[in-house]
């Protein structure tokens, strides 16, 4: 076996490179591990059946026999080398001539080459496309190549090792290695790095030439479910004329992949599936394989209810659906089919997140009962991020799933984009080489070798637990929808389509060939499914049709969403005694643990806070607030980007021996015996990551799930996951959330990339109660709002705009008495203020800069001005917000205070909601830098003159 390890063969000149010679005479056969192996099965062989080696092998090995007999005969052999396969004898030593041991040697060894080449390179060659283009011819694979001859081509070859036969002559091995690797299944899989996982995917696939054989009813089986498949197109195209269905045809083979897996993965334990898929072939999934009712999906087409729909929804090929399949051995799998918005590749880890929770929800911490299936298109997979950010997720403690099923749905273009425009490598699927996974690139059109590939990734998946790709090359019938002509750019492509049958119409030609099938039988089959078609659009055109409306079951039974009046009143308050308690537990480590030095100070001030010694900082009310929920049973769950020790080293919620590296974990000391706390610092992603949680918290709705930026802005990079999925998650896509989203945020002279978590945008995405928004002073106010979100049954998406400087900001603490008798307050009057009716100003601020007007309160000495926090700033809290400026005189300005420009915060918001000043009775102006296109100055000093002259406006007596 050559030691060659790239794509490309070596040159004609170094194939014997490998043999070397010592300075004795005496003559290794191969220095390789591989080759010495390979003489061992050689030499077994010959001890079994000597007449099926060639006449060179066979007087190799008697030669050998001769001398171990010779050998064993003397007690003593000076000045001679033990004799065996790996030493063969020297010329002076009898047995072969020395160039007949090398002759043989040098030709296996360039069939070894020409047999590695074909496991690296033949999906080259592989006939994967529909419509015929050969994609070349690689010199590699010709064994002239490596020198061989017509001559050779029926000499025989020992290939006990390729499965199968023991002996073979080259004109067959390199028939089956065509067989093998270039027929309707291209495999990639050489870039392994592991030898055991490279040898059982050769053996699944050189012992059979990469075909599954299958019984009359499992052909009978796919002839169906392509009938569905391609019947429902054509009825949809037929009945609904122009309307947009992005229609699966051509590409109809992915009916009985899924309807495959689904079997083998029911059939073999799998309890969940999650299935996340783009627009193409959504509706014929949703029909053929979640069974949602023809009627339904024809409503839907037919829009005869479009008062449902008013404001909300979305087109019917993005909707999701759930429902339970029961396998042919009688198992019961629960589907569920993920939303998707046209934002193709972004399901990927929201699907992901799902099916984490669920696996955590049953505590199956070994991945095996679940299943997440990614359909992608060809064009997406390869150009969108998310896609690489959700591959390198798969394998890392924090979101693994036990592998995922990747299907590819290979059109062959990208709208009007060829792959030649489209990407920089050979396949679509080239980024999923970054991981120790198989591709498997599979003619569409050959629903047996679609089979073969089903049946190997399922077996891969679960043998190793990895992620595994196939890549079902097909067509698209039609241009990107159905209104679309795609002859103005791709004209020669659609020729070719134009004239080629539906699978569906081949593979029953070719089960007639066979004799698998009869005529009559397969016509009875498409009968019978129009029939039902005609029937379904009847009935969904009826005026006594009922819509049948999902309402919140399962786990989410008993939450709601809706307006905020219909949000609970929950206790937050927790009594001193079990704060005490829970503070000694974040504080303590095991006997013999050695934290860092400076962390032993810090843990004590902390124990000091929980006695009430000494006022709570931000990270201590923190991690109360966590370690509380945690001991009350409730799961709990947080990543992000350094959130173990916090990215300003002020959570510390995983300690680190400084002597071993172990770790210690305070908050899962907490957890009863089967309770669910996980924080993990996750990758450098945004997209993956949040899309990720925000899955886990659709499959949660009890435990408490957080996704931390490192810093606000990063929110920047995941703007497609909280604008097309949390901020309309309810509206949309009729699904609640409880995620909490922590963005630092304050302009601190960072600049402008550390100091704006986009408040704005989250203030322009708010409507109709869909999320919250916070931007709190104190750490008890932190406190409660967290245990509020833990706690209601309104659950929300959660923003929080949190802290940096304030962390260690003196006037940033709170008494622990806050947490045992306080609430959350959406408005925080100024309780300093003695007298209200002696007021004449009051500055309506949020966040950090509260400490900055107070400081510049002190030092002017002013007492006629009060500082009121909006704390919550969506949902707007107006009756609150009246009742407290009601204690100060009609008519008193209110000056609304924002670090940010005028352009960004919550100052367009506000005036917005209020106009010229709040309840028509106190008039609003804003004070903020000057309109911006972007968030904040690089240069400290300007960042502190700008603050100054915030400050001067404030408290300006104009």
């Amino acid at each position: 076996m050559s030691a060659h390890t790239g794509d490309q063969a070596p040159s004609n000149g170094s194939l014997a490179s490998s043999s070397s010679h010592s300075g004795n005479g005496s003559s290794h056969v191969d220095d390789n591990a591989q080759s010495l192996l390979y003489l061992e099965t050689l030499y077994e062989q010959y001890q079994k059946s000597p007449d099926t080696l060639s006449l060179e092998w066979r007087e190799y090995f008697e030669q050998l026999d001769e001398e171990s007999k010779q050998d064993a005969g003397q007690t003593l052999r000076p000045q001679r080398k033990p004799f065996s396969i790996f030493n063969p004898p020297s010329m002076s030593e009898g047995g072969l001539r020395r160039p007949q041991r090398m002759e043989v040697a040098g030709r296996q060894e360039r069939l070894d080459q020409l047999i590695r080449n074909y496991r690296v390179r033949g999906h080259i060659l592989s006939e994967i496309d529909p419509l015929g283009k050969k994609r070349g011819n690689p010199p590699e694979l010709k064994p002239e190549f490596y020198g061989f001859t017509e001559e050779d081509m029926d000499r025989r070859f020992s290939t006990s090792w390729m499965g199968g036969p023991e002996v073979r002559t080259l004109r067959q091995i390199v028939q089956w290695l065509k067989t093998t690797y270039c027929r309707s299944i291209g495999v990639q899989f050489m870039h392994i790095d592991s030898l055991r996982v490279r040898q059982w995917l050769q053996t699944r696939m050189e012992t059979t030439g990469n075909r599954i054989k299958l019984t009359r009813d499992e052909q009978v089986r796919i002839l169906k479910r392509l009938s569905n498949a391609v019947l429902f197109e054509q009825f949809v195209q037929k009945k609904f004329i122009g309307e947009k269905s992005f229609s699966l045809e051509g590409a109809e083979s992915l009916i009985p992949l899924l309807d495959m897996a689904i079997e083998k993965a029911g059939n073999e334990g799998t309890k969940e599936i999650v299935i996340g898929m783009a627009h193409r072939g959504r509706l014929n999934v949703l029909a053929n394989i979640l069974h949602k009712s023809y009627r339904q999906i024809f409503r839907e087409f037919v829009d005869a209810d479009p008062e449902l729909h008013i404001g909300r929804g979305d087109v019917k090929y993005h909707l999701g659906y759930s429902s339970d399949w029961t396998t042919s051995k009688g198992n019961n799998v629960h589907l569920s089919l993920c939303f998707n918005p046209s934002h193709l590749e972004f399901i990927n880890p929201v699907a992901q997140g799902r099916m984490r929770a669920k696996m955590d929800r049953f505590r199956d911490f070994k991945h095996k009962n679940g299943l997440v299936v990614l359909i992608h298109g060809d064009a997406a997979f390869i150009g969108e991020g998310v896609t690489q950010e959700t591959l390198n997720m798969s394998e890392l403690k924090g979101y693994s799933v036990g592998g995922t099923l990747h299907v590819v749905v290979n059109n062959q273009i990208g709208f009007t984009t060829t792959s030649e425009q489209g990407r920089s490598c050979t396949y679509a699927t080239d980024i999923a080489k970054m991981l120790q996974v198989p591709i498997f690139h599979v003619n569409g059109e050959d629903p047996e070798a679609v089979a073969q590939a089903v049946n190997l990734a399922m077996d891969f998946r679960n043998t190793y637990s990895r992620d595994v790709v196939i890549d079902m090359y097909c067509l698209r019938r039609h241009g990107h929808n159905e209104s679309d002509e795609p002859e103005f750019t791709q004209p020669l492509m659609y020729k070719d389509i134009k004239e080629h049958p539906t699978v569906f119409e081949s593979y029953f030609d070719q089960l007639i060939r066979m004799r698998g099938i009869t005529r009559e039988e397969g016509e009875e089959i498409v009968e019978q499914r129009r029939l039902v078609l005609e029937d379904e659009l009847k009935a969904a055109k009826q005026d006594s049709y009922i819509r049948c409306l999902e309402d919140y079951g399962g786990y989410w039974y008993g939450y709601n969403g809706g307006s905020v009046s219909e949000a609970d009143t929950v206790e937050t308050k927790v009594h001193m005694d079990e704060l005490s308690r829970v503070m000694n537990v974040l504080t303590d480590y095991p006997e013999g643990f050695s934290p860092h030095r400076k962390l032993v100070r810090l843990l004590e001030q902390r124990r000091e806070m929980g006695r009430g010694e000494k006022e709570l900082d931000w990270a201590a009310a923190e991690l109360l607030a966590f370690g509380t929920i945690i001991a009350s049973g409730r799961p709990f769950r947080m990543t992000g980007q350094d959130v173990e020790r916090g990215t300003f080293s002020q959570r510390h919620a995983v300690l680190h021996d400084v002597q071993d590296g172990t770790l210690h974990s305070p908050l899962k000391q907490l957890a009863a015996k089967d309770g669910l706390v996980e924080l993990h610092n996750s990758p450098l992603s945004e997209i993956g990551v949040l899309g990720f949680e925000y899955g886990y918290s659709l499959d949660f709705p009890e435990g408490l799930v957080i996704w931390e930026a490192q810093f606000g802005d990063f929110c920047n990079a995941a703007q497609v996951i909280i604008d097309q999925f949390i901020a309309s998650t309810e509206d949309k896509w009729e699904r609640l959330s409880g995620l909490v989203m922590m963005l630092p945020h304050g302009f601190e002279g960072q600049g402008p990339e550390h100091s704006s978590g986009r408040l704005e945008r989250f203030l322009m995405l708010a409507a109709e109660d869909n999320i919250q928004i916070v931007n709190l002073t104190t750490p008890a106010q932190h406190f409660h709002c967290l245990r509020r979100q833990a706690y209601r049954k309104w659950k929300k998406p959660l923003i929080m705009m949190t802290p940096k400087s304030l962390l260690r900001h003196p006037k940033c603490t709170s008494d622990i008495g806050e947490l045992v008798q306080g609430e959350f307050h959406p408005v925080l009057d100024d309780t300093t203020i003695t007298d209200p009716q002696t007021v004449t100003r009051i500055l309506l601020c949020s966040g950090k800069i509260y400490y900055d007007l107070l400081n510049a309160r002190e030092e002017q000495e002013r007492s006629d001005v009060a500082i009121v926090r909006l704390e919550e700033l969506y949902p707007l809290p107006y009756v609150k917000l009246q009742e407290v400026f009601a204690r100060y005189p009609a008519g008193t300005e209110v000056r609304w205070v924002q670090e940010e420009p005028e352009n960004m915060g919550a100052s367009r918001f506000l005036k917005a909601h209020f106009g010229q000043s709040f309840f028509d009775e106190y008039p609003f102006r804003s004070i903020e830098r000057h309109a911006s296109a972007s968030p904040a100055t690089g240069s400290k000093k300007s960042h502190m003159l700008e603050q100054n002259s915030l400050m001067e406006a404030a408290f300006a007596k104009y």
